[in-house]
């Protein structure tokens, strides 16, 4: 098994893929700015869609998502046809940092737990373009809650994110990409655990018995990290950036 067959081993069919609730993207949207009628609305860097869905309930308008993993978004578009929810969702196997979308084609530019791909700042300077005058975009970015960091914690993140900032330092990175901060807030504990951990930990243990070296790697990975968390989640967590392209 690769790694990458093994990661998708244990993180496939999961609730969520990364920190999240419904509750966390209904209060995202209720904080924005009113959107035009029709609103043209993506998702990037999707995963399974679970926001995706919640934003085609709220919203009732088309949206695209947009992820690079195929099976993550027959998930999606599975769950959207149980939900009646398929005529609002199209989805797009394609890379979020290099979109085909005609500039300023989107009202709503949504992403939650995905910009640490391209970097908090690259990612906003890469995507402003994709925005109408006055577009909102809303995007989850683990963040540094606190200058008073654990050591491990700052091993952990050194290795798997260096370039983590705190809320001023990506509220500078936004301005210096254009766009204006309407507002942020940090997602609750139970965001990361609810969906995520407590079932990607049960899945691991459910895996665990008879997984080969690779994938015992990847679920020792997911120890550390739900560890991490529960010891150190004061010091850093995902917070929501609420953002507008200047008219």
């Amino acid at each position: 098994m690769t790694t990458d067959e093994a990661f998708f081993t244990l993180y496939s069919d999961l609730p969520r893929l990364g920190p999240g609730s419904d509750a966390c993207t209904r209060e995202a949207l209720g904080r924005l700015p009113s959107l035009p009628p029709a609103p043209r609305v993506v998702d990037l860097g999707c995963g399974n869609g679970r926001q995706t869905l919640a934003l085609a309930e709220a919203l009732r308008t088309s949206i695209l998502a947009v992820d690079l993993h195929p099976p993550f978004l027959q998930q999606l578009e599975q769950d959207a046809r149980a939900r009646g929810l398929q005529a609002f969702i199209q989805t797009r196997c394609q890379d979020m940092g290099a979109l085909d979308l005609p500039h300023e084609s989107v009202d709503l530019l949504w992403s939650e737990g995905a910009i640490y791909h391209l970097g908090f700042g690259p990612g906003l300077t890469r995507w402003r373009p994709l925005l109408a005058p006055g577009g909102l975009a809303a995007i989850t970015e683990c963040t540094w809650l606190t200058d008073t960091r654990p050591a491990e914690a700052v091993e952990f993140w050194t290795e798997g994110y260096p370039t983590m900032g705190t809320i001023e330092e990506n509220r500078a990175a936004a301005l210096a990409a254009g766009m204006e901060v309407l507002g942020t807030f940090t997602l609750p504990p139970s965001a990361w655990w609810d969906d995520y951990y407590t079932p990607l930990l049960e899945r691991a243990r459910r895996l665990a018995p008879t997984a080969d070296e690779t994938l015992r790697q990847v679920i020792a990975g997911a120890h550390r990290e739900t560890d991490l968390y529960r010891h150190h989640g004061h010091a850093y967590g995902y917070v929501f950036y609420l953002l507008r392209r200047p008219t």
